[in-house]
């Protein structure tokens, strides 16, 4: 916080990443569901929401655009595709008309395997319900969250291939945007086979996303976690808590060094 209030946040489009609501676990990012309402209300009222493909055209923009609020301008995503994503997440995002992408992990929804930490994957019809509330878009978070820095080139085009041929599939639409798993951003081989299938990628770093100079394969996200009270909440959607997640990446670096996803 100290550092934000000596250089203070660039302007541009913030995209806040979150994996689960209603404190089923013990896990940092399994949020209480107050907790998360509170926070859609704030956006709500305090900032500008956008859909990630009219983040998308903002961002391409030489400027900054005539703003639409005195907010800050949010995007708000989820990752992977746990069940409480349709069941508490979705109808408080409705309530709030808070529109959201969820980064599918497609092999634990069709399979009905667990996720770590216990998390339940969700159905495709409840998906397919929640699309149905129009706040809901779906993009892809690979087929079974592999790490894109550490597969050959033939895993890594399955990987994609899947996931946007379930997706279309199963929920009847593209995946025209993808994250990259834990926000690890993939090799050479792995950064072409994404932008040669999706019109954006999503990776690390709590920042807001610049106006006219922001590459739409490498956008930043900043994470929700339990420990995030509202005041540091309030600051990471306006861009800010750049350093603490520095430290927070520099940590999980040494965490997924052996992992493969």
């Amino acid at each position: 916080m100290t550092v934000d209030r000596v250089r203070a946040p660039a302007p541009g489009v913030v995209v806040l990443v979150y994996h689960r609501v209603g404190r089923r676990s013990n896990s940092e990012v399994d949020l209480d569901a107050t907790v998360f309402a509170e926070q859609m209300a704030f956006l709500s009222g305090e900032a500008d929401v956008v859909r990630l493909g009219d983040a998308l055209d903002v961002l391409a923009q030489p400027t900054q655009p005539g703003p639409s609020s005195t907010g800050p301008v949010v995007v708000v995503t989820f990752d992977d595709g746990t069940d409480d994503f349709v069941d508490i997440a979705v109808p408080i995002l409705d309530r709030y008309r808070v529109p959201v992408t969820m980064y599918l992990a497609t092999a634990f929804v069709d399979d009905g395997v667990p996720f770590p930490d216990g998390g339940r994957p969700a159905s495709w019809s409840g998906l397919s319900e929640a699309i149905a509330t129009g706040v809901v878009d779906i993009g892809s978070h690979t087929h079974r969250h592999r790490l894109l820095d550490r597969l050959p080139p033939a895993e890594i085009a399955d990987e994609l291939d899947r996931s946007r041929a379930l997706i279309e599939d199963r929920l009847d639409r593209p995946a025209v945007d993808f994250a990259y798993p834990k926000a690890v951003f993939g090799s050479p081989e792995a950064a072409d086979a994404v932008r040669s299938r999706f019109r954006s990628a999503a990776v690390a770093g709590t920042r807001a996303n610049p106006y006219g100079r922001t590459d739409p394969y490498r956008l930043a996200r900043s994470p929700i976690q339990v420990g995030d009270a509202m005041n540091f909440f309030r600051r990471k959607a306006g861009g800010g808590m750049r350093f603490e997640d520095a430290l927070r990446r520099a940590a999980n670096r040494v965490r997924y060094a052996g992992l493969r996803s």
